[in-house]
């Protein structure tokens, strides 16, 4: 099978991918426009595959989760394209691909930093089937305006707990970035989930 090709002008497409993403951390909660012709191994979804390119490289172990792992092609697309490692354990990883999030690890499985070194926490990268703006959970903090929504679907069913869990850490904690079709949004841990009463 031939390997699926990586990005057809390498320098600014990761260019504006990387100027997405940056913009998604920098304002939580607000969807971003996130177009990849990229057609990589199934279930490695183009805007998966879009930012990893983008992201990874030989000093960014990888983590794949079951679904991703147990297809050899994608290891072998992410590995001729970026040169990153590809880890075992969650531990290890600098990026976390999760095609199938309600079956996402705890999030204390994956490098939270050190209050020395608090960005050497993992990313997690979630490929959801719904993605808005609006309803879902509330959040405030750093970049949002007021408050801010999220709602994304399929997630585990803890996850409101693993969200307030993670900003509880903070500086320390793991940044969610997540992606549905065409879209991305972020959710650094600096994100403070707000309860019923709030939002």
């Amino acid at each position: 099978m031939a390997l699926a090709r990586g990005f057809p002008d390498p320098v600014h497409d990761s260019q504006g991918v990387f100027r997405t993403v940056m913009d998604a951390f920098a304002r939580p909660c607000l969807l971003r426009s996130l177009v990849s012709d990229l057609t990589p191994p199934a279930p490695l979804t183009p805007e998966l595959a879009a930012i990893v390119l983008t992201l990874a490289d030989a000093d960014t172990p990888l983590w794949l989760d079951a679904s991703l792992s147990r297809v050899p092609e994608i290891a072998e697309f992410l590995r001729f394209h970026t040169g990153a490692p590809i880890v075992a354990a969650p531990a290890g990883a600098a990026f976390a691909l999760i095609a199938d999030p309600r079956c996402c690890p705890p999030f204390r499985d994956f490098a939270q930093g050190t209050p020395d070194y608090p960005d050497a926490s993992a990313t997690l990268v979630l490929a959801v089937d719904r993605l808005s703006g609006e309803g879902g959970l509330g959040f405030e903090g750093p970049g949002i305006r007021g408050r801010a929504h999220l709602d994304a679907a399929p997630l585990p069913a803890d996850w409101a707990e693993r969200l307030q869990s993670n900003h509880a850490g903070f500086p320390q904690g793991v940044d969610l970035l997540f992606v549905a079709p065409g879209l991305v949004a972020g959710l650094p841990r600096s994100a403070r989930l707000l309860m019923m009463a709030e939002a």
